[in-house]
């Protein structure tokens, strides 16, 4: 039997306002006192206390020792984030207003007799009342279906209580997703913090990174122009002996082309007492210019600059196996270090003994 086509509904003038006095959490008429949240919507106490509650298990109510920080938790109908003080919901507004209003609409329908149509009627039995629930067939009905109608071989109950406990399961279950919900955009947001801090951290050790590096290459810097520095001035002081070593043989062959020349026209003279007069000393000069020959030489290999080479190959090495370590890396190396220091220590002594 189709429900909806089952139902008649008749209107009732305090309709539309009953519509606005509905808690959207227990589903009922806003029990006193009503709060009014910072969004301008309302709730009753308890159920905004109820839904604080599952946001904020670890608070403390106001019946243990009052917190010195409040919590949060969102609004069930426009999800706007309401933020507590140390009071939680007590420190809420209360609203006069519609707790005002909902004096006069108890006293309202008291004071008025019930209408003809105010209750849903049975189709098939247009005089009787829809009052009980047809357990079996999961629709309401009316008394005379479960006498002579279609339901007589259904299990049925009240239609007040079975409508009361749906509704309380309804709002459990309402309350409990709006906890969850509030628990899922708590972890969103400790997820987006995650995601900030990971930025920042990971910020932190490349500039931390970056810093040890330009040192290296400050060392290395510094290193590669000491050493070229040693070998320039190796290079300065090697070529300044060969500098003077010919320089000084230039010199003699100067003087000893000079002495050829002189030596050349002696023998051109003519007269032998004029040739004899200057031949003894010029000959004692050749023979003094040849033994001056005996300058300064450089050794064999002289200009050999191979002592300056490096094997850079174990810091090469080294380089490459740069990682990323804990301290117990750090403290393993060390110890290792150490244990080689020992054992060379050890092996000199030894050798001198």
């Amino acid at each position: 039997m189709d429900y909806k086509s089952n139902l008649i509904p008749d209107g009732n003038p305090l309709e539309n306002l009953e519509k606005q006095l509905i808690c959207p959490i227990c589903l009922e008429m806003f029990t006193k006192p009503v709060v009014i949240l910072p969004c301008q919507h309302n709730l009753c106490r308890k159920c905004a206390n109820d839904i604080f509650q599952a946001a904020n298990p670890y608070w403390t109510n106001r019946g243990g020792s009052v917190s010195m920080s409040g919590g949060r938790f969102r609004c069930p109908s426009c999800r706007h984030e309401v933020i507590m003080d140390r009071h939680g919901v007590y420190g809420l507004q209360r609203n006069l207003l519609v707790e005002n209003i909902i004096d006069i609409y108890k006293q309202e329908c008291s004071s008025r007799p019930m209408q003809k149509g105010s209750h849903l009627k049975c189709k098939e039995h247009e005089d009787e009342k829809i009052n009980i629930y047809c357990l079996t067939c999961e629709v309401p009905t009316c008394s005379m279906c479960k006498v002579f109608g279609a339901h007589q071989a259904c299990e049925v109950a009240p239609l007040q209580s079975v409508f009361q406990g749906q509704k309380t399961e309804l709002s459990n279950c309402i309350s409990m997703l709006v906890a969850g919900n509030d628990r899922v955009q708590t972890i969103i947001t400790q997820l987006e913090d995650s995601c900030r801090m990971t930025k920042e951290n990971s910020h932190h050790v490349k500039e931390e990174l970056s810093q040890k590096f330009d040192t290296l290459y400050t060392i290395l810097d510094e290193k590669k122009s000491e050493l070229l520095q040693r070998i320039t001035q190796e290079q300065e002081e090697k070529l300044g002996f060969i500098e003077a070593l010919i320089q000084q043989y230039r010199e003699q062959l100067d003087k000893s082309t000079k002495l050829v020349e002189t030596a050349i026209q002696s023998m051109d003279e003519p007269g032998g007492a004029t040739f004899l007069l200057s031949a003894k000393q010029l000959i004692k000069s050749i023979v003094e210019a040849s033994k001056g020959c005996q300058l300064g030489k450089t050794e064999q290999g002289f200009e050999n600059m191979d002592y300056f080479t490096l094997d850079l190959q174990h810091i090469a090495d080294t380089l490459r196996a740069i990682d990323f370590g804990t301290d117990e890396d750090e403290e393993e190396f060390i110890e290792d270090e150490e244990q080689e220091e020992e054992v060379s220590t050890e092996g000199k002594e030894e050798g001198h003994q």
